[in-house]
């Protein structure tokens, strides 16, 4: 956003109320000078290399950082003449002199110039920004940079959760040596496919990237497990497709959910694939990718919070801890151990790291115990099975391995679940007590039932 002021003045009237004229500037292989060289001036010549300008720094001593940029560098006082065929100029020095006659210059010479040291000196200036994806918020505040930076923040947090409008509606015209692309979904360009990791299930839990992403889609194609409350939020044309797969029942093949989110997105759609967890941690991502790779789908992944580490420590249970353990594995215990096709190494798990974190386990679970302790772990290993974690419905009961299957099914315990087994699951009793909303208690004497609340993060 710049600003110029009626008149051959360089120095506006500081007692009049600023109202200038906002604007984008389109920099892009235009040269801009920086004259300075310390904290101020790096900032400043940092953000006009991101916008793609030519930038010269002129200054007779410059930081490390700032030497480092990709600018021509001028280590030298600055001269009048110096800011010929520029475009903008910033005066960052810390002598006042100077830098009004950089301004003074520019003004001559109709150069639009910012001064770091007087705003209200200024022809121009700065705004405070905020940036998520293609959408640039300027905001300036009657000259008050504390008010436009606490603006700033507030309007950068609702962009950040995805509750603004932020999907695109317009046609985005061509620029030179670039192919016009129409940002309205739809219209004959090829779309996008973004594999999203929602987090094992608290809405809280999804990254930032991810919720704008998720706020920005077209056509959203979700997981069970994935965060199911944000769906509720998108617009009422967003095209929402339930792919979830429960044990034994899956709405949609692997296959058909690979044809589907390429075939939208040649149609033109951005797409959102919203799994449970990390897109890349037994999520089947890579398949996804894959499929967008061959159809020449443009895509990206954005990781997310994987249960495997989110559910224990929601629990009150690391799954290192010095002293304890300082390793441990992650397993898709899908399949039952004896049955063919069963490919984990069960008997490095029971003699090799100490913890142990066991996905979709609940089915098999009475065979995947009695495999590792026949394999040489001890039975009376602590483990924990946490069905619903994140969850306001968290339920974790506390056993040990010999016991923890009959504790799961006089329980009732269905999945979701995660399983940990290893002597971390003892930091429980000291670490679940100072969580929010904890509660517990024993259920007929056998295996340690605690209901979790979750009021805020843990």
């Amino acid at each position: 956003m710049i600003t110029k002021t009626s008149g051959s003045s360089s120095t506006p009237n500081p007692s009049r109320s600023w109202n200038g004229y906002p604007v984008e500037l389109d920099l892009a292989g235009k040269l801009a000078v920086v004259v300075g060289g310390g904290t101020v001036a790096l900032r400043r010549a940092r953000a006009l290399v991101e916008a793609g300008a030519r930038v010269t720094v002129i200054a007779p001593d410059v930081t490390s950082e700032l030497a480092a940029l990709p600018v021509t560098l001028r280590r030298r006082r600055y001269r009048d003449g110096d800011l010929a065929g520029a475009w903008l100029v910033h005066a960052a020095t810390d002598d006042p002199a100077v830098n009004e006659a950089v301004a003074a210059e520019a003004d001559r010479d109709r150069i639009w110039s910012i001064r770091a040291d007087d705003g209200a000196a200024s022809a121009a200036r700065t705004p405070a920004v905020t940036r998520h994806g293609d959408i640039t918020v300027a905001v300036t505040a009657g000259g008050d940079p504390r008010r436009s930076q606490r603006l700033r923040s507030a309007i950068g947090h609702v962009l950040a959760d995805g509750t603004l409008p932020v999907r695109p509606r317009r046609h985005r015209p061509a620029r030179p040596g670039l192919a016009p692309r129409d940002v309205t979904a739809g219209q004959g360009c090829t779309g996008t496919v973004a594999l999203v990791g929602g987090g094992p299930g608290d809405p809280g839990l999804i990254t930032v990237l991810g919720r704008r992403l998720l706020a920005e889609a077209d056509v959203v194609v979700a997981d069970r497990l994935g965060p199911s409350a944000l769906l509720g939020e998108l617009e009422p044309d967003v095209e929402i497709v339930l792919a979830g797969k429960a044990p034994g029942a899956h709405t949609m093949t692997q296959d058909q959910i690979n044809s589907l989110i390429v075939d939208r997105a040649l149609a033109g759609h951005r797409v959102v694939r919203l799994k449970g967890g990390d897109p890349f941690v037994f999520g089947r991502g890579g398949e996804e990718a894959l499929a967008c790779v061959h159809a020449g789908v443009p895509f990206q992944v954005v990781p997310g919070v994987t249960s495997a580490l989110a559910v224990p420590a929601y629990a009150g249970i690391p799954v290192t801890h010095r002293g304890v353990t300082q390793d441990f594995a992650v397993v898709s215990a899908h399949l039952d151990p004896s049955m063919p096709g069963a490919t984990v190494d069960w008997d490095s798990l029971a003699k090799g790291p100490g913890t142990l974190v066991l996905l979709m386990a609940i089915a098999h679970l009475e065979a995947i115990t009695s495999e590792l302790i026949k394999r040489g772990r001890a039975g009376t290993t602590p483990v924990a099975v946490i069905k619903d974690g994140t969850m306001p419905t968290q339920q974790v009961l506390t056993s040990t391995l010999r016991r923890v299957a009959a504790d799961a099914a006089r329980h009732d315990v269905r999945p979701p679940a995660v399983v940990v087994i290893g002597d971390v699951v003892g930091l429980r009793d000291q670490l679940g007590a100072g969580l929010a909303g904890e509660l517990s208690g024993e259920a007929n004497g056998a295996g340690k039932v605690a209901s979790t609340i979750k009021r805020g993060a843990a």
